[in-house]
């Protein structure tokens, strides 16, 4: 239904990206069934897509966000958001209204889109080398390492999207944000507590191989089968209830766009390369002019006079040029008042960095 209402692109293309998921899901889990013997192989296809999908969702709320401002922008909907402590880290504190927080959300969702699918190559290679040993910790083998990367990609993707969720769920409130996202973890749910399930009925002998079947055979086997089944309900009561296409059947939207287009705008990920090469370029740039901000001032500051460099020699000593006092046995301004009664006068001469956020 999306695809035949092709009327919101930005939008849109995310939703049908989610929607493919019990698809991939689907597919994957039956190859894996009927080619049981090369089931590690699907499932880190299948485990790459998962990436795919919360990227698509972060980029999904980026676009519910932007819509609610005049502007059609992201930053403008949080210019009014006030700062706040960050989740899990409460001594550290974020600003919603700063080019950076957006930049750095997307950053932290979208880089697993891309170091998933990379993990998923490797493996794939050392597998077929011989190398990877799935579930075995030893530093001899490759699948210790990646999962270790894998865990800390997948951390950041979450914990960037759960930050969003936080920020904005006042914003999103009428979008339902919560149930789109539990219908996506439900689908990776699924796989795996089945697994954990059939895994346990292994270890205590319930499961037993067979003369042609191993009994990792059969718990990836089961669990495939089961996954095959369960996509085709999942794809059509819970993804579908949760990113309904009826809020794009009103032709004021426009004319539809056709479902070729859809299908394509859906597996074409430059959009994906196009964000995070942006957020990276933003960060750099940032970068650059802080540096170039604090030379400029530092330049500045040791080639000419201030005025309370010429009239109070004291200051760059450390004393207040602007509190009264007597001198102590160094023959230094000690302080001993408090500043004029207008209020503090002290002047800060260090440089603001050119381009960097106040």
């Amino acid at each position: 239904m999306h695809a035949r209402n092709y009327r919101v692109p930005a939008e849109q293309r995310q939703i049908i990206r989610i929607l493919h998921l019990p698809l991939v899901y689907g597919v994957i889990s039956f190859l894996s069934y009927r080619f049981f013997s090369d089931y590690i192989y699907y499932s880190f296809i299948q485990a790459a897509y998962e990436s795919v999908t919360l990227s698509a969702f972060l980029l999904l709320l980026i676009q519910y966000v932007a819509a609610t401002s005049p502007e059609y922008s992201a930053e403008a909907a949080l210019s009014k958001k006030d700062k706040r402590k960050m989740p899990l880290f409460f001594c550290f504190r974020i600003r919603p209204s700063k080019p950076y927080f957006m930049h750095a959300v997307k950053w932290m969702v979208l880089q697993y889109a891309f170091i998933k699918p990379l993990i998923s190559i490797i493996s794939i290679i050392t597998e077929a080398a011989g190398v990877y040993c799935e579930g075995v910790w030893d530093a001899h083998f490759a699948s210790s390492y990646l999962e270790v990367v894998d865990v800390i990609a997948m951390f950041g993707a979450l914990y960037g999207l759960i930050l969003f969720y936080i920020i904005t769920k006042d914003i999103l409130a009428n979008r339902n944000p919560l149930s789109k996202f539990l219908a996506i973890k439900i689908v990776i749910f699924l796989g795996i507590f089945q697994n954990f399930v059939f895994d346990l009925l292994a270890d205590h002998g319930i499961i037993h191989g067979s003369g042609y079947w191993t009994e990792s055979n059969i718990v990836h086997a089961l669990n495939a089968f089961c996954t095959a089944f369960e996509m085709v309900f999942v794809a059509a009561y819970m993804m579908l209830s949760a990113y309904p296409a009826a809020e794009y059947t009103d032709p004021a939207l426009g004319k539809p766009g056709g479902v070729g287009r859809a299908l394509l705008d859906s597996i074409n990920l430059s959009d994906f390369g196009r964000e995070i090469w942006a957020s990276m370029k933003w960060f750099l740039n940032n970068s650059k002019s802080r540096r170039e901000g604090q030379a400029s001032g530092e330049m500045a500051n040791a080639g000419e006079t201030t005025f309370d460099q010429a009239f109070f020699p004291n200051y760059a000593l450390g004393a207040n040029p602007h509190a009264y006092g007597t001198r102590d046995n160094t023959g230094l301004l000690a302080q001993e008042g408090a500043a004029y009664p207008m209020g503090d006068r002290s002047v800060n001469t260090s440089p603001v960095p050119h381009g960097s956020p106040v």
